[in-house]
């Protein structure tokens, strides 16, 4: 792999390079993808890393050793976590539980990393391939060292394939059997051009497909498609622990960072801010009950994925038998125009959301 590496940064790049260039970028992504993938058939996490999941959603804690990672779990959930003023405190995964908006939540807190994780240091690989299933990360970050330290665990998440805070590029890929590769763009390209992708499609042994770029795209977004099976895309939040220990004018510079959150575990300090911050990341749906003839349970809602939020999600979830046996649904709240509405099985629902099951 560090010849390929090798290679990429003695080519300059140009019209007469670009073909070389974009099969040196696919074989790059093809090697750390075997790097990354377990050898044997074992499983994902490892001894003391995989944890059984519960909740709506799970947010995992990354960070260095010694960040406060595990006082800021203890504050969220209760949970303890062995915590101490020296590194590489917590060995494994530490599950706990916390109930926001009614919703309950499941928070890991994963071991510390060090740089060079994702090439298996420091049981780095372990660490980030549970961090990959989490629906939100948490980046926890010391304010008193360097805040080169987030842009080395970006480079240690991205290297695992998890895209921070971005959104799957908006191309379609699809195989044929035959008629060569059809490259069509519905936005300018200045990142990439048609001798690339011909490359890149040359090193996957790709010969005949549709490629349809909706996208300023790079390279490395059609090698995600390409990759698809191995990219997450997940949101994350920075969360700058430790700002007792720093003045007011470093704390404002800190609320410049994009999608970042200055807490003090140690004193409990914008804990709320951060739990705010959490929700709107999540993105959950809740969804209240209400009995025919009887007023909306406020108490319990029942929790959605804003991906899988239909009606027949709100059933399922709450059992499976009562899809069989539904023949509408009563809405009142903001998905529906009218107030309340009868919809079907299809219907999204949106946040707050009240339903009457109707059953046949």
């Amino acid at each position: 792999m560090s010849t390929t590496v090798e290679k990429m940064a003695r080519t300059q790049k140009n019209k007469a390079t670009s073909y070389h260039l974009g099969q040196l970028k696919a074989k790059l992504a093809k090697l750390k993808r075997e790097l990354l993938t377990p050898s044997g058939g074992g499983g994902g996490g490892g001894a003391g890393f995989d944890v059984a999941r519960t909740g709506v959603a799970s947010i995992g804690f990354i960070g260095f050793p010694s960040v406060g990672k595990s006082t800021l779990m203890s504050k969220l959930t209760g949970q303890h976590s062995e915590a101490a003023a020296y590194e590489f405190t917590t060995l494994t995964s530490v599950p706990g539980q916390v109930t926001y908006n009614g919703a309950p939540l499941q928070i890991i807190d994963l071991p510390g990393i060090i740089e060079g994780a994702k090439d298996g240091r420091g049981r780095g690989r372990q660490v980030i391939a549970v961090a990959k299933t989490c629906h939100l990360i948490f980046i926890v970050l010391d304010v008193n060292k360097p805040l080169t330290d987030k842009r080395v665990i970006e480079a240690e998440l991205e290297g695992f394939g998890i895209r921070i805070n971005k959104s799957p590029p908006n191309i379609t890929f699809k195989k044929k059997d035959k008629g060569g590769l059809n490259i069509t763009s519905t936005a300018p390209l200045t990142h990439i051009d048609n001798d690339e992708i011909r490359a890149v499609m040359s090193e996957y042994k790709i010969s005949s497909a549709d490629i349809a770029i909706r996208c300023d795209a790079t390279i490395d977004d059609l090698i995600d498609i390409l990759e698809a099976k191995s990219r997450s895309y997940i949101p994350v939040v920075y969360v700058l622990n430790k700002i007792d220990s720093i003045s007011i004018e470093e704390l404002d510079l800190l609320y410049r960072i994009p999608n970042s959150v200055p807490i003090s575990s140690e004193h409990g300090w914008n804990i709320d801010e951060l739990m705010e911050v959490m929700w709107e990341k999540l993105n959950l749906v809740r969804v209240y009950t209400k009995p025919k003839g009887k007023m909306p349970d406020y108490s319990a809602p029942v929790v959605l994925r804003s991906s899988k939020c239909t009606v027949e999600d709100f059933c399922n979830a709450i059992h499976r038998t009562i899809v069989e046996q539904f023949k509408t649904a009563i809405v009142y709240g903001k998905s529906v125009k009218h107030q309340p509405q009868r919809v079907g099985l299809s219907h999204e629902l949106a946040d707050e959301d009240i339903v009457t099951i109707v059953k046949r």
